[in-house]
Order: C-alpha cells, then sequence, then structure tokens
C-alpha cells in the first residue's frame, strides 16, 4: 500500500477541519508512506438553517459524508461521533473512535456570569433539545433560544448581547483553541452529554481493507467501549436529536459505568439509571439500561415526544 493517497471527507467548518486535521496528523504518523487529502463535504445540517429537532430524518450531518464513502469519492470520513446515527449502512464500517475529550458541556456567558449567576428570564442559546430540556430542569426560570451556526457565530451572538448565554460542547471549545470563553464547565450531575460527545468517529468502507486497517491507527480502545455503551442505550431507546436523551460512559478499574436520562420537558422531570459491569459487555450493559429506564417511565416519555 506504499505511496496509496486517500481521501478523506469532512465537513467544512473551522471546527470540522481543525478535528479532521487532528485525525489525518494521527494518522500520518502512524503511516509515513501515505498520502492524505482533505476535502469539504457539505451536508444537509449544513444548508438548512432551522433547529435540528425540524429536519427529518438522521444524519443531517453525516449522510453525504457517507454517501461520498459509499460512491468512492472519498476513502475515509470523519464525523463528530454524537452525530453519526447508532445503525450504519451494510457497507460502511467504524474503523476508530478517537479518544475522547472533555464530554462535558460548557456555559459562555455574558460578562464571565456561571449558570447560578444569571438572571431570571436569561435566553440560553442552543440547538439541542437535550441541552434545553436539562437546562429548565436545573433553572426553569431561564428561556432557551434556539440557535443554530457554528461555534463562532453561536460566541458572537454572546460577544453582541443577543442573548445572555450559550452551552456547547466543551471539546469543540477546546479544539477552537477558546476553551478560555467558557464562564464554566457544567457537572455531570447536572448537564448528562449526548452520547459520543467528545469522541470522533473515522468511518470506512467496509470493502476497503486498506484504509480500514490506515485509519484504525486513530482508535481508542476505551472509548470505542465507552460509546459503544452509550450508542447501543440511545439505539434501544430510539432517540434521536428530536428526544431529550443523555448518556455517558467510562472505562475503569476493568468496568464499565454508564449513566442514562431522559428528559420529559413539560412534566419537568427526568427519569435517570446507572449501570456497571464487564467491559466485554458495552452493547448489552447500554440495552439493559434502556430497558430499565423504559420500564421506569421513559417509553411514556418518549411515545410522547416522538413525531
Amino acid at each position: 500500500m506504499t505511496g496509496r493517497t486517500l481521501i478523506v471527507g469532512t465537513r467544512g467548518s473551522r471546527l470540522a477541519r481543525r478535528q479532521t486535521d487532528g485525525v489525518v496528523a494521527t494518522l500520518q504518523r502512524s503511516r509515513p508512506d501515505c498520502r492524505f487529502e482533505v476535502r469539504a463535504v457539505r451536508t444537509t445540517g449544513d444548508r438548512r438553517p432551522q433547529p435540528l429537532s425540524e429536519i427529518a430524518g438522521e444524519g443531517v450531518f453525516t449522510k453525504e459524508l457517507e454517501e461520498a464513502l459509499l460512491n468512492g469519492q472519498i476513502d475515509i470520513a470523519v464525523h463528530s461521533l454524537k452525530d453519526l446515527p447508532t445503525t450504519l449502512h451494510h457497507r460502511l464500517v467504524l474503523a476508530a473512535v478517537t479518544r475522547r475529550e472533555d464530554p462535558r458541556d460548557a456555559l459562555v456567558a455574558t460578562g464571565g456570569r456561571t449558570l447560578a449567576q444569571l438572571g431570571e428570564g436569561a435566553r440560553i442559546g442552543t440547538g439541542s433539545v437535550r441541552r434545553a430540556a436539562q437546562l429548565l430542569l436545573l433553572r426553569p426560570d431561564l428561556e432557551p433560544i434556539p440557535v443554530r451556526g457554528n461555534v463562532d457565530t453561536r460566541l458572537k451572538k454572546v460577544e453582541s448581547g443577543d442573548i445572555e448565554a450559550i452551552i456547547v460542547a466543551a471539546a469543540a471549545l477546546a479544539r477552537l483553541g477558546r476553551l478560555d470563553a467558557a464562564s464554566e464547565l457544567l457537572p455531570l450531575e447536572a448537564m448528562l452529554p449526548a452520547p459520543g460527545q467528545g469522541a470522533l468517529a473515522v468511518e470506512t468502507r467496509t470493502d476497503d481493507a486498506e484504509a480500514r486497517e490506515v485509519a484504525s491507527a486513530a482508535d481508542d480502545p476505551d472509548s470505542r467501549l465507552a460509546t459503544a455503551a452509550e450508542r447501543a442505550f440511545l439505539s434501544r431507546l430510539g432517540g434521536g436529536c428530536r428526544v431529550p436523551v443523555a448518556a455517558f460512559a467510562t472505562v475503569e478499574n476493568g468496568q464499565i459505568r454508564l449513566r442514562g436520562l431522559v428528559v420529559d420537558p413539560p412534566a419537568g422531570r427526568a427519569v435517570r439509571g446507572e449501570i456497571s459491569g464487564d467491559p466485554d459487555d458495552a452493547e448489552s450493559l447500554g440495552e439493559r439500561l434502556a430497558e430499565s429506564l423504559l420500564a421506569k417511565g421513559a417509553s411514556d416519555i418518549l411515545e410522547e415526544l416522538s413525531p
């Protein structure tokens, strides 16, 4: 395979390019004999400005990249793992899950205020129903405002005073060198992340063994196991970007610990659960935790909130 040029597809935003450049650097160190060419692909989520909950279907930030893979226009696709649907096309494979960065959400507020310091009725920008729902559990007096656009665009809305604050992934700020903009890193006990948040997915075709082998150099085994549990939890619940589902798993001392959450915003309540077990049973643990939450009332919430 010496000398092969591999085309790496990514979204065109500054964050997506920064994330992809990091993956490519890892692959280049592992395979100095290969060349890597980065190609930007515009996705449905990039073209359409409305809230994600109003865009039909899954994979609004990944579909076009996967189509480019299937058509042979690119050899490797790099996604934010939280954007990747839990069920992949049979001709595609998750070749690597990168080492997870800080999974927490970050609050960026005018005057550097924390969540507790924001005044009643403060407007908090977020494009995530999961973040909005958990925010209202913490501070029902605040007003979540739908906000789309790249991270730089969202930060400018706070800097200009259009809104009082935004909530974004801490990992996104860190990758852009803007973590200093965060007023507060919200604790996991208060704001559980999206399944896969903080990790990147590196996807290839199943029939391209060479690309799959090269891409596997970016894989972090613990991050893969933890996010596999989270994604199995999400898959069993059937939740997507329209439903406030959160999950976070860690691998420590030979055990996986998985926490899960389904929020019912109208009722101001949440169904929570936790499970631990053998890392080899990561997906089974995710499914079992989902079954537990469904039995505790999450099934009613999902039925009410699903379109």
